[in-house]
């Protein structure tokens, strides 16, 4: 994806290209429940969802970022932010949870399709307009909506994202940090058929990811590990967002959005640093920006209050 570090997306597919991970990933899911979440068929693929608060209410929709399942919209913040007043939906992008899952490798679909998932849903939900909040690449994918879509998009939040665009640009936005680089490197050693090591090299990853000014809560964390293991219809393929492509065409169209838009980034952020926090503020038009000093590349529980503060007095204004 662009701006977010090609040498990321190469070092996922490293991962896909490991000896140890052309096994089909399917653990176990313990009689789990999941009545709560519906599944609908969207763009011809099962798309799963699950919803909070009061229908009759303005939705706002939940996009979560590249090889990350909608469990990372933590549940309470879901229905904190519900509680405002919002129609609250998460969802699974395809290749992760229990969306649809490709064959690790295989798959061919670009961004643009992940942003008319996202339109999907809201069409499937018979919801004519809403309020999109994405998170990394949930945040690029949000932006193609806006783009596309702009009769069907109220407000934008991008949380942790960057400018959707070419790589071949001239913003000289700063890269992803080499620790989380050789994460991922280090996950072509990992033993994908154990339960307890996927565990403990996701939590690691989502240390890495913790503001310098968080405490980082690793009993918290787990739980959303042990739900994504659980969850995931084939694990290893949320390495397909590596393959990632579509993005070239949107250089430059940021100053067409017209949803006025909220951006938050941490100044920690160690995947996206705080410059592609700037840089979107100085593309999208009648955008504002949130700074949460010392938070990382995460929705961290200490900065809900502040984050579904101002995303309800944005929210508001429509």
């Amino acid at each position: 994806m662009a701006n977010s570090g090609m040498n990321y997306n190469t070092n996922l597919t490293h991962i896909l290209e490991s000896s140890k991970t052309v096994l089909l990933i399917k653990f176990k899911r313990n009689g789990a429940n999941y009545m709560s979440e519906k599944i609908f068929k969207i763009n011809g693929i099962d798309i799963c969802t699950e919803s909070f608060g009061n229908p009759k209410n303005p939705a706002i929709l939940l996009i979560m970022g590249a090889t990350c399942s909608m469990v990372y919209w933590d549940e309470e913040f879901c229905e904190l932010l519900a509680s405002t007043g919002k129609f609250v939906i998460r969802f699974d992008n395809r290749d992760v949870g229990r969306s649809v899952a490709y064959e690790p490798r295989t798959s061919n679909y670009t961004v643009t399709d992940m942003a008319e998932d996202a339109i999907g849903v809201l069409d499937a939900y018979h919801i004519d307009k809403a309020h999109l909040f994405g998170m990394s690449l949930g945040g690029m994918i949000a932006q193609i909506a806006a783009v596309k879509h702009p009769e069907r998009i109220l407000t934008l939040t991008l949380l942790a994202t960057s400018v959707i665009g070419s790589d071949d640009n001239t913003r000289d936005l700063p890269p992803m940090d080499e620790r989380i680089l050789t994460h991922h490197v280090n996950g072509t050693s990992i033993d994908w058929a154990n339960k307890n090591d996927v565990a403990e090299y996701l939590v690691s990853g989502s240390r890495l990811l913790c503001g310098s000014e968080r405490i980082f809560d690793e009993n918290r964390v787990y739980k959303q590990v042990k739900q994504e293991i659980e969850r995931a219809n084939n694990l290893l393929s949320m390495f397909n967002h590596a393959l990632l492509q579509g993005d070239d065409a949107y250089e430059g169209v940021l100053q067409s959005i017209q949803a006025p838009t909220l951006v938050i980034h941490g100044t920690d952020d160690t995947a996206l640093p705080f410059e592609h926090g700037l840089a979107l503020i100085g593309e999208i038009p009648n955008s504002v920006l949130l700074t949460l000093k010392g938070a990382g590349h995460e929705n961290h529980p200490d900065d809900w209050e502040s984050i579904i503060n101002a995303v309800s007095k944005h929210t508001s204004k429509i």
